[in-house]
């Protein structure tokens, strides 16, 4: 899956989690940047994620992510791992 494609599916999710369907995701984009992403949600934003792309992220892999394109990297390389 590419990253655009990561991307995409992540904006997504934090259109359903957070409520806003005018979210447009970019890879420098930090939970400063958008409304509504906090810790609570963070957590149902990385479940999300979970589900959808079949992968499981540990809480030191969360820690370690400073932007949006850290997650989209992240997922990427789980799911290549699973092939």
């Amino acid at each position: 899956m590419t990253s655009e494609n990561v991307l995409r599916d992540l904006t997504e999710i934090f259109r359903d989690v957070l409520d806003d369907d005018k979210i447009i995701l970019t890879p420098q984009m930090t939970a400063e940047d958008v409304t509504g992403w906090d810790s609570a949600n963070h957590i149902n934003i990385v479940v999300s994620a979970e589900m959808r792309f079949k992968i499981k992220v540990s809480n030191a892999e969360i820690e370690r992510l400073e932007n949006v394109g850290d997650f989209v990297e992240l997922i990427q390389r789980k799911m290549s791992a699973q092939k």
